[in-house]
């Protein structure tokens, strides 16, 4: 079991926020929430706070379908064979340290949800695999993942 570099690491993480981000740039686009702009009273010369907004119906179904496209493919198809679409394409894959097979779809979520760790360090939790010995972040040390090539 060959342990994937970093930088493919990266890679494929950054190949799967871009489906996540076409989502909310659609969302946006689409149906986003007005700007809330303030106005002023004529009478008081009071600041009155502008309306309410929030995305209609379109923005937050497109969100909702983003949500459910990123579960399939991090959590769901990631789970059973190790490969997100950016880990298929970087050719690594995501396998339990001590059996070295796919981990499932609630430990493929729990990671993802593990990497919360990784960020309240200042981020320190990503460079992880730059100096350790299997190239594992701390969500991996919790949930015992490495990501391996193939």
């Amino acid at each position: 079991m060959t342990h994937a570099s970093w930088i493919r690491r990266v890679g494929a993480a950054l190949i799967d926020l871009l489906v996540a981000a076409a989502f909310v740039v659609a969302a946006q686009v689409l149906d986003g929430p007005d700007v809330v702009v303030p106005s002023l009273d004529p009478r008081t010369g009071q600041v009155l706070p502008g309306a309410p907004s929030g995305g209609g119906v379109v923005y937050w179904s497109v969100l909702l379908l983003g949500l459910a496209v990123v579960g399939y493919n991090r959590w769901v198809q990631a789970g059973d064979t190790g490969r997100s679409w950016g880990r298929r394409l970087l050719a690594i894959r995501l396998v339990g340290d001590a059996t070295g097979t796919p981990v499932g779809a609630a430990r493929a979520l729990l990671r993802d949800l593990a990497h919360l760790v990784d960020a309240l360090i200042c981020y320190l939790g990503f460079l992880f695999p730059l100096w350790d010995a299997k190239r594992q972040t701390l969500a991996d040390k919790l949930c015992r993942t490495v990501v391996v090539d193939g």
